[in-house]
């Protein structure tokens, strides 16, 4: 058994992995990893092997890895790499991407090539950031750009500007109040950097498709050109990769 983490700014994803796929998964917010040994991980086998990647920063490492010693056990932390599992990092100094990231690429790339689809594809992950990275049909990260995810886009909205404190609103092509304003004002921030992306990587004779996750993605998604496709854990199915490689 691999139990693989997903340490992220807001929640950790968490996937135990067998012979033959998942066995469990879950997820919890940060402030709720004190719970995962007694609640989420108390009827668990004890994995033979643990790999994440954490974005959270070391004071949310060290919650995780206490969690873990009812079973003895310290994670692997994975980092990005110049080359892993048919993807080649381009980064200026590749081990300063992050490792979320890396692991999203690796597994968009894996679902691209057993789809017989290795063409351009931009993987986003839409979470507390959004990033937006381009892999080429060689698998080749050329790049990408991180922008604050539509819930970081509304609280900066509501602490600067007074009158905009509002219940949240929803989306419309044109909008005809403040709320529904600020909403799809957002998303469209959002998939106009994706769409931007998708056009640099375009070629004449194959469609750019997107792979989509992260717990926005489902206000995002319907308002992407197709192809999409929205995975539920696409850093997790990437860390699992990674670490059958390793």
């Amino acid at each position: 058994m691999l139990l693989v983490l997903d340490s992220g700014h807001s929640r950790l994803t968490w996937g135990l992995a067998g012979e033959h796929g998942w066995v469990a998964q879950g997820a919890v917010r940060n402030q709720d990893i004190g719970t995962l040994a007694l609640r989420e991980w108390q009827n668990l086998p004890r994995p033979a092997r643990v790999v994440g990647v954490n974005v959270a920063g070391e004071a949310t490492r060290v919650r995780v890895e206490a969690q873990l010693l009812r079973w003895r056990t310290m994670p692997d932390w994975l980092i990005a790499s110049e080359y892993a599992a048919g993807v080649t990092n381009r980064y200026a100094l590749p081990s300063q991407l992050g490792a979320d990231r890396w692991a999203a690429m690796v597994a968009a790339r894996q679902r691209a090539v057993e789809e017989l689809f290795p063409a351009p594809c931009v993987v986003v992950t839409a979470r507390t950031a959004v990033s937006v990275d381009a892999l080429d049909g060689d698998g080749v990260f050329r790049g990408g750009v991180i922008l604050p995810g539509p819930n970081l886009m509304l609280q900066a909205l509501a602490a600067n500007t007074p009158n905009m404190k509002m219940p949240p609103g929803r989306y419309h092509d044109f909008p005809v109040n403040n709320a529904d304003a600020m909403f799809s004002g957002v998303v469209q921030a959002v998939c106009g950097a994706v769409e931007q992306m998708r056009a640099r990587l375009a070629t004449a004779d194959l469609p750019t498709k997107c792979f989509l996750s992260g717990g926005a993605a489902a206000d995002i998604a319907p308002h992407l050109t197709e192809p999409v496709d929205v995975v539920d854990n696409l850093v997790l199915e990437g860390v699992l990769a990674l670490a059958i490689q390793t």
